[in-house]
């Protein structure tokens, strides 16, 4: 039987998603997380083989929770499920040891071969996404992507440098660095242009 926690901030979906995995015979959703931080909670308490996860969550996004099991070297591998077509994120996730990567809009019985194929020790990346993923080289640091994301949620200087335990002028040059980085004109046009490359 294949263990899968389920990790989607859409309660509709979400369950959606584990009704219909829990329909194969081979595959049992034994747990669902509504955000990243409550998914790595779940993965501390329950034995799991593998972690089905959207990107963008509140707090802790797929990518990040998927860098903080690799980090952790849980026994336990990563899926990726997501409407986000962009070759940013793929090359991200393939970088934090994600070991499949499949769009929302693919069939439910798509996503349980995936498993399948996951769980066998294989690989299951879309496969339009595998050739563009290599093109264009994300150029912002990790640190870099936090503070822009954080600040195009529209939190100050002051209120990022609180949060991520830096100094104003700190968080102040890696934003300089980020719009200097993407040759734009502001912090604004930076989180714009990094998330419709899919680099945060």
């Amino acid at each position: 039987m294949i263990r899968v926690l389920l990790a989607e901030d859409q309660a509709m979906l979400r369950g959606a998603l584990a009704a219909l995995l829990n329909l194969e015979t081979d595959i049992e959703v034994v747990g669902t997380a509504a955000d990243g931080e409550a998914a790595w909670r779940a993965l501390q308490q329950m034995p799991v083989d593998l972690l089905v996860t959207d990107i963008e969550m509140p707090g802790l996004s797929g990518l990040e929770l998927a860098q903080r099991v690799q980090r952790h070297g849980l026994p336990l591998r990563v899926v990726i499920v997501t409407t986000f077509a962009r070759p940013g994120f793929l090359r991200r996730a393939l970088e934090a040891g994600v070991s499949g990567y499949l769009l929302k809009d693919a069939p439910v019985e798509q996503l349980a071969d995936a498993l399948r194929q996951v769980h066998r020790g294989g690989r299951a990346i879309d496969p339009q996404l595998a050739s563009e993923a290599w093109g264009e080289r994300d150029p912002l640091s990790d640190r870099e992507r936090r503070v822009l994301r954080l600040a195009g949620e529209g939190m100050s200087a002051g209120e990022i440098a609180e949060q991520l335990g830096l100094s104003s002028g700190t968080v102040r040059n890696y934003l300089s660095e980020c719009i200097g980085k993407l040759g734009v004109a502001n912090r604004i046009e930076a989180y714009r242009l990094a998330r419709q490359k899919g680099w945060l």
